[in-house]
Order: C-alpha cells, then sequence, then structure tokens
C-alpha cells in the first residue's frame, strides 16, 4: 500500500478521495494556472469586447461571448469539482471549445468593424496562452491516469 492509496477509491475506477487530513481550502480550482488564464480571457472580453457592441448585436453576438466567457472557467471548475478523471478531463475539453468559440467571436466583432486589429491580436494572444495551458494541464491529468 502507497502512501497515495488513500486518494483513490480502487486501482480500477480510479477515483480521487478527499483525504480529510490534508485537505487545504486555499486549494481548489483558482489555484489552478489554466482556470486563472481563461479567467483573463472572460475579463478581456467583458472589459474590452462586449462594451464596443452595438445595441443590435445585444441578443446574438453579445450573448454568445457572455455564455462562451462565463462557460470557459465555470467548465474548468466543475471538472476540477468531478472525481474520475475522465469526467474531469471531459469538462476541460469543454472549456477548450468555448476559447476556440471566443476566438471566433473575436475575429467575427473585427469583421463586422466593431474592434480594430490591436484588440483582436491582444485578445488572441491571450486566447491562445491560456488554451496552452489548458492544454497542458490536460495532459497533466492524462498522465495521473
Amino acid at each position: 500500500m502507497s502512501e497515495h492509496d488513500e486518494y483513490f477509491e480502487s486501482d480500477e475506477v480510479m477515483e480521487v478521495m478527499e483525504p480529510v487530513n490534508e485537505y487545504k481550502t486555499v486549494k481548489d480550482f483558482t489555484s489552478l494556472k489554466a482556470w486563472q488564464k481563461v479567467r483573463e480571457v472572460k475579463l478581456f472580453f467583458y472589459k474590452n469586447i462586449l462594451p464596443r457592441l452595438p445595441k443590435e448585436e445585444k441578443y446574438s453576438l453579445d450573448i454568445q461571448i457572455r455564455k462562451a466567457s462565463v462557460s470557459s472557467t465555470a467548465n474548468i471548475a466543475e471538472g476540477y469539482g468531478r472525481f474520475h478523471y475522465q469526467e474531469s478531463i471531459h469538462f476541460y475539453r469543454i472549456s477548450r471549445g468555448s476559447l476556440c468559440e471566443l476566438k471566433d467571436h473575436l475575429i467575427s466583432c473585427f469583421d463586422f468593424g466593431y474592434i480594430e486589429q490591436d484588440m483582436v491580436d491582444k485578445g488572441q494572444d491571450l486566447i491562445e496562452s491560456a488554451k496552452v495551458t489548458l492544454n497542458g494541464y490536460i495532459n497533466y491529468i492524462k498522465r495521473k491516469k
């Protein structure tokens, strides 16, 4: 029996169990670099892109950006809260999909003349950095199986 056996219900299922004597409330999904970077993307869209959209986009592009932005961080949080590795990875991949959706919305905003190239460049840099970090975290979780 190894020192990490308390984290797993069984070797076959690979479910993570909370070690009661080691639980740290300061270490949760908000401590993940991936979540922090995706949060930067969300805040970028809320502070820099949404205010530039015209009123006629309120119920189309605006709402799509809001949903994808919030979904990107929320899925990391939900995945972190799951006990099975595969289940967690599923939610992290949904978050990655939301980042790709945000990249498309960013390009649409430029195509429609709502933002300038410098905003596209800044947004794409943030998105790509978040995707790289999230992909790294997904690969880390896969190796822990």
